[in-house]
């Protein structure tokens, strides 16, 4: 289905309800917002094949211009709002977006960037910006009705940046319908029971993939969307028990932050309605997971993927309870493990994992790193490091970017952060190498602690003595620095860069 299907069953059914604002939007309202749209961008010269941007943080309107976009036949990509003004002139360079639409507090960022790009014309969330085009006067008085042309557009994400610049995945426009929707999200929707009855909660940015793609899924399947403005561990319980939420999709550091609630905060709350808890995009340390499945029961679903979309693989809360450490086995595309020879490994052994038969994929302009993504076979990979066991699930030990290489040895630090993460003074900890004259590299480990909680030498050694006794010493950090916060990304992704680059510039 489609939203504008919803519109004629059910107009007055809510699609979008803003947690702290209480805006919302029936599904009557959306369908004809984004023809609106879709004529606003007609009217503007754009056709199928073209881009747009949009640069906002979450809001009433996000969804409907990109529905707008997607049912133009158009790419529609979301940029973080966190980036910095060369960020994002590169990414609305290199989409070719011609249009960009901004909230209103990013209006003088969004003008300045969009000159340097090219892009021709800034829509503002305001009656009257300061500075760009009003995007509520631009649609006020257009058709609310389908453009003649109407065809599938799709989105055109950006990675998050964390090892380097973002890539672009671009994927080819279906040449079908606006009711078709692409093999995953068709997958998602039987997996996990969306129809018309489910409530949604997103808790994170909708411009990244996992929040954007599932909220519009809820769209096509004619659900309601609760969006979080910003996530905040407490509320979201709140939500839930309010709107009665059925599903939701989160990332690991959100179930840290939910675990380190006081157990009588987590126990006032009803969270019975809830069916799915969807995890991803990065990795769950195991006693993580294992206790938000003892409080809230076997709902957990755990997903294995990336914004290129080229494999997917699943596990549920049973399987993970008889295999914990899996992501599951592939539900699209077929499993392979790669060696640093480029031969295929046995069952148990470490290498890069690749999906074999996954739709394709290319990052945009950017031919060179396309082409390092694929084998000769067009077997294609995010650049994991795992293994499969005997019965095809799959356990993801690293990235290949993040490992590290100490006196000659592989350590991989999702480990080490599997460990520190569980002791009761840690909210966040990053594990990463370091320069190191003898060994090349060393171990590192920036902790930030929760709240109320000191910085101290004896913590540290408290720290070190904890992940010791836990692991092999020569995977443990040699030292631990403390942090106000990490510069993580909402996707629960870390930026190691960023880390990386502090301690490098002082050697």
């Amino acid at each position: 289905m489609h939203p504008y299907h919803w519109a004629k069953v059910s107009p007055e059914r809510l699609a979008v309800i803003m947690a702290n604002s209480g805006q919302c939007i029936t599904y009557r309202e959306i369908d004809a917002a984004s023809n609106k749209v879709a004529h606003l961008l007609r009217d503007l010269g754009l056709k199928r094949g073209d881009g747009i941007a949009l640069l906002m943080q979450n809001n009433i309107h996000f969804l409907e211009i990109c529905w707008g976009a997607q049912r133009s036949g158009l790419y529609f990509t979301p940029i973080s709002w966190r980036s910095k003004h060369d960020e994002l002139v590169y990414i609305l360079r290199n989409s070719g977006a011609r249009t960009l639409f901004a909230g209103e507090q990013y209006a003088a960022l969004a003008c300045k960037a969009a000159q340097e790009a090219g892009v021709e014309q800034v829509f503002v969330l305001s009656d009257d910006p300061c500075e760009g085009l009003s995007y509520h006067r631009a649609i006020a008085n257009l058709p609310d009705d389908p453009i003649a042309d109407e065809s599938p557009g799709r989105d055109m994400l950006y990675s998050s940046g964390t090892t380097g610049r973002p890539k672009g995945v671009k994927i080819a426009l279906a040449d079908s319908d606006l009711t078709t929707i692409q093999p995953a999200m068709a997958w998602l929707t039987s997996r996990y029971g969306f129809d018309e009855k489910t409530v949604n909660l997103t808790p994170a940015p909708l411009y990244h993939a996992g929040p954007l793609r599932y909220s519009m899924c809820i769209g096509h399947t004619g659900g309601t969307n609760i969006i979080m403005e910003k996530f905040d561990a407490e509320q979201a319980l709140q939500l839930i028990e309010k709107f009665r939420v059925t599903h939701t999709e989160m990332v690991p550091t959100m179930f840290v932050r939910l675990m380190k609630l006081p157990e009588t905060v987590r126990a006032k709350y009803d969270l019975s309605s809830l069916k799915v808890m969807v995890h991803g995009t990065g990795p769950c340390a195991p006693d993580i997971k294992r206790a938000m499945i003892e409080w809230l029961g076997p709902i957990l679903e755990e997903q294995y993927g990336g914004t290129e979309g080229n494999g997917l693989c699943a596990i549920d809360s049973h399987e993970w309870l008889d295999r914990p450490g899996s992501v599951g086995r592939a539900v699209i595309g077929k499993i392979h493990i790669i060696g640093n020879d480029g031969s295929e490994l046995p069952v148990g052994r470490e290498g890069l994992v690749y999906f074999e038969g996954g739709p394709r994929f290319e990052y945009h302009d950017e031919p060179v790193k396309t082409s390092e993504a694929y084998t000769s076979h067009g077997w294609s990979t995010l650049g994991d490091i795992g293994y499969v066991d005997a019965d095809g699930y799959l356990y993801l030990t690293d990235r290949q970017s993040d490992m590290i290489i100490s006196g000659g040895m592989n350590i991989y630090p999702r480990e080490v952060e599997n460990v520190l993460i569980n002791h009761d003074k840690v909210m966040d900890v990053a594990v990463f190498g370091v320069p190191h004259p003898e060994f090349g590299e060393a171990v590192k480990a920036v902790v930030q602690l929760v709240d109320d909680v000191r910085a101290s030498t004896d913590l540290e050694k408290e720290l070190l003595e904890y992940c010791r006794e836990r692991i092999s010493t020569i995977k443990c950090p040699r030292s631990i620095d403390f942090a106000d916060d990490l510069p993580r990304h909402e996707t629960g992704k870390i930026y190691k860069r960023l880390l990386k680059a502090r301690y490098t510039a002082n050697t």
